[in-house]
């Protein structure tokens, strides 16, 4: 009997992974912490590069988990049968411990015992090999003595089957996929090589094993559905969106599929801490909240509606309490942005219209205006130009409008030039910095209720965010980088050590608001040489081994973030 719910498929594979040795450890929030590569969680590994680099993981060597993701690269895409903004993510990790052989054993009785997929339905694709590293004809004979026939194995090219570095250099290896009817249901990664700066893939000290898969195509699979959105975890939107534009059957209707899935993750984004905006994850989500705003009004949708789903939605996913914790601000932000946005759609309609009246072409100045006077976002302008077949002008698009296109490559791609999680030297004593900021905050502002509330730390700079009501004075400035600087010239050691959460919480260890941890975590303290605690936090790393390590802490700008919420970009010289 074929798996209903998403509930029971997360059960099943957590319990399957949990009997072989792996621990389950907590999915992370949306919004990644100190990583600045990524707009927000993609995969389930983000949250675990540390320790793809060698840094001990506090469970051991094997993982089990299900991770909420937002992927934005594709959402031209959505509307179609599979691809989708918001997904839940299956995966298991081998951190140095079992490798191709033992990754793949798990995979194949998984699929065929405990979902019960025969064996003569799959098939699956192994990298071909080039001159980087050579074809993988270790997993090709693996799953050939596991039954899959020769002829349903295929070789393909590293644009298929390989994953990463996700910037230029890191973690990276040949993957092998698989295949229900045609259709990817689940990915096995070996991060056997590591891209170094010269473009050389040296084979990795530590390698590692990174897994995926995706619940909403799986149960569609399952299910023989030919669309997640026949699934159980959109129904119940879509049968809503069908009361609210009063239609009949709009399963396989693009505008009732984008609008179930565009608001779900704008839903699960506002929930993770994010406004709408017009810089980075604020303008992924005011992107998303007004193109199902437009999609809604192809269904004959008049009237306010997107907080209506909001319930529903709700219903669908219990197991996650930061949806019931956060629901009035998602209500909130949900009907604000949903004002804002009509106040001015029918104006910018209507200039569209007149803009591209008998016209072949837009000009980038005309996109532009719609931008900049009627708050359209540039996408919108080109898939309204789209469905009337009229081009826009690419190249002057490029030179006039660059920042926002900018912008809207960022929001899409969701990375940032360095590389994931970027682990360099310099990245590690940010980090480290960072722990001294915070407590330099409390100490100077003398305040012991302030708390991070988010940071991003690249090569370059770090930035932290901290609860506080008012703006920094110039002197407190100045006294705070004094106060990080003095432990940095008393050469304090740093030392890691891993306990159980609630010890680490009792012994007064520092938590990220808002973060979920495993019941082994790992806390970093600095502490003199007379035994005093100048800071210590619950932190996956990684740091430098002593503050002497820093250099020179500087300030570079203190400001707003968010209401009740200030920011401080810094660096080290």
């Amino acid at each position: 009997m074929a798996i209903k719910n998403r509930e029971e498929l997360i059960k099943k594979y957590i319990e399957f992974f949990k009997k072989r040795g792996h621990k389950e450890i907590p999915g992370a929030s949306l919004v990644p912490a100190n990583d600045p590569t990524v707009l927000f969680t993609t995969a389930g590994m983000h949250p675990l590069v540390p320790y793809f680099l060698g840094q001990p993981h506090p469970l051991g060597k094997r993982l089990v988990d299900i991770q909420k993701c937002i992927r934005t690269g594709d959402i031209e895409e959505v509307g179609d049968n599979f691809h989708l903004t918001f997904f839940e993510m299956l995966g298991n990790w081998s951190l140095g411990d079992y490798f191709k052989k033992e990754a793949i054993e798990y995979s194949f009785e998984f699929l065929t015992k405990e979902l019960g997929i025969k064996k003569e339905k799959l098939s699956v694709t192994c990298f071909a090999g080039d001159k980087d590293a050579p074809k993988d004809e270790e997993s090709a004979k693996i799953w050939q003595s596991l039954g899959i026939k020769k002829e349903n194995i295929k070789f393909l090219s590293k644009k298929d089957n390989w994953w990463g570095p996700a910037g230029n250099t890191g973690p990276c290896g040949p993957d092998t996929e698989m295949f229900v009817n045609d259709c990817e249901i689940w990915n096995d990664v070996f991060m056997q090589y590591v891209k170094d700066e010269k473009g050389k893939y040296n084979l990795a000290k530590q390698k590692n094993v990174d897994t995926g898969m995706g619940v909403e195509r799986t149960l569609a699979i399952l299910n023989n559905f030919k669309s997640v959105y026949e699934t159980s975890i959109f129904q119940p939107i879509i049968k809503e969106i069908e009361t609210i534009s009063k239609k009949k059957n709009l399963t396989n209707n693009k505008s009732a599929r984008i609008v179930a899935d565009h608001i779900k993750a704008s839903i699960f984004i506002i929930a993770d801490g994010v406004r709408p905006s017009n810089v980075e994850r604020g303008y992924v989500l005011r992107r998303l909240i007004r193109r199902a705003i437009r999609h809604g009004q192809l269904l004959g949708i008049k009237e306010n509606f997107t907080t209506k789903l909001v319930n529903v939605v709700l219903e669908i996913y219990p197991d996650y309490p930061e949806l019931k914790k956060n629901k009035n601000q998602i209500i909130t932000e949900l009907e604000t942005e949903e004002n804002r946005f009509r106040q001015t759609l029918k104006s910018g309609i209507r200039e569209f219209e007149k803009i591209a009246k008998d016209k072949k072409e837009i000009s980038c100045k005309e996109a532009f205006l719609l931008y900049q006077s009627y708050g359209f976002p540039i996408e919108m302008t080109k898939e309204l130009a789209k469905e009337k077949k009229i081009k826009i002008d690419e190249k002057g698009f490029e030179k006039e409008c660059q920042i926002h296109q900018e912008l809207s490559k960022t929001a899409s791609a969701g990375q940032f030039k360095s590389g994931l999680a970027d682990n360099s030297e310099q990245t590690k004593k940010l980090h480290t910095a960072t722990h001294l900021l915070n407590e330099a905050l409390r100490a100077v502002l003398k305040d012991k209720n302030i708390h991070q509330k988010g940071s991003n730390i690249n090569p370059e700079r770090l930035r932290f965010d901290f609860n506080f009501g008012r703006k920094l004075t110039d002197i407190e400035l100045v006294e705070i980088e004094d106060w990080v600087n003095d432990k940095i010239k008393k050469k304090i050691p740093v030392k890691r050590e891993e306990m159980k959460l609630s010890e680490a919480l009792k012994s007064g260890a520092q938590a990220e608001f808002g973060a979920k941890y495993p019941e082994i975590v790992s806390v970093y303290t600095i502490a003199d040489s007379k035994g005093n605690i100048i800071s210590k936090e619950i932190c996956t790393g990684p740091h430098v081994s002593n503050t002497s390590e820093l250099g020179k802490f500087k300030i570079l700008k203190e400001e707003s973030s968010a209401l009740g919420i200030r920011r401080i970009k810094a660096i080290l010289v």
